[in-house]
């Protein structure tokens, strides 16, 4: 019988692209070398680079004035390099849960962090609405599914000032409107790869925001400069992207993951 994981980190992936990952690991591309053992620096990872950024963009209709970066670290990491490279004076934060509290906690290290709106009141059962959003805000930062509460946007916020979003455990599982946010970022393992890439769009504007000197590999610019390459990136989660991406255009892009989410979710809580 087939096995279902329904924990909350790296999810089950599609079992042909399970099957493409475990070829590649013993000969990728018909190369003689393994996917573990490539350099990154080759003509065909140069194809798998260009195919997740390419089907990313399609998918999720990514304008060309964002950068698609694919990073190390976790969505952890970025709790803390969102502050440090866009809050200047002050940002706005919605607490909704654990990942909110934990990218609220990073932010204060950087910069005055207003907490906006809160559902802490009813233990996180609901996503605060029609609250104040200041103007004078560097950002508004949002996490849009909270895994260990069960509370997701089901729409896409308008805001007076840059919206970043934390999209880990919910990106391509519905349409998204990319060009209301600022920066989108979230650890692939929840949806397209295994655990060790992180995704972050950021929008062209953005990368000349950023507010303070920072070491060279916490700062968003290096690696848009680079495309992803500024050191040896993640290799094997990367290609699984990809390889994911592909699957999920083959089955009929986000319309249909959103379709058989609603679907899914419908026999949940109608049981």
């Amino acid at each position: 019988m087939k096995k279902h994981n329904f924990n909350a980190g790296p999810s089950i992936l599609p079992q042909e692209v399970i099957e493409k990952a475990a070829q590649a690991v013993l000969d990728f591309n018909g190369s003689g070398l393994s996917i573990l053992s490539i350099s990154h620096r080759t003509k065909d990872f140069d194809e798998v680079m260009d195919t997740a950024d390419k089907l990313f963009r399609e998918l999720l209709d990514i304008p060309e004035n964002y950068k698609i970066l694919f990073l190390g670290g976790g969505a952890s990491t970025q709790f803390f390099e969102v502050a440090a490279n866009f809050l200047g004076k002050k940002a706005g934060y919605v607490n909704t849960g654990v990942w909110s509290k934990k990218a609220i906690k990073e932010a204060k290290r950087y910069g005055e962090v207003e907490v906006l709106a809160t559902s802490e009141d009813k233990n996180f059962t609901y996503i605060p609405k029609g609250f104040a959003i200041p103007a004078d805000l560097d950002y508004l930062h949002i996490t849009t599914n909270n895994t260990i509460y069960g509370t997701e946007y089901h729409e896409d916020i308008d805001s007076p000032v840059p919206l970043i979003a934390d999209m880990s455990s919910d990106i391509l599982s519905r349409p998204v409107d990319v060009k209301k946010y600022a920066m989108i970022y979230g650890g692939a393992q929840k949806n397209l790869a295994p655990a060790g890439v992180t995704f972050a769009i950021v929008r062209d504007d953005m990368l000349e925001k950023i507010v303070r000197d920072l070491p060279t590999m916490v700062n968003y610019r290096t690696h848009a400069e680079n495309n992803s390459m500024f050191n040896t990136p993640p290799v094997f989660p990367i290609y699984v992207l990809a390889e994911t991406l592909k699957w999920a255009k083959k089955i009929g892009g986000v319309q249909e993951l959103y379709r058989r989410n609603v679907e899914k979710a419908d026999l949940l809580y109608a049981e």
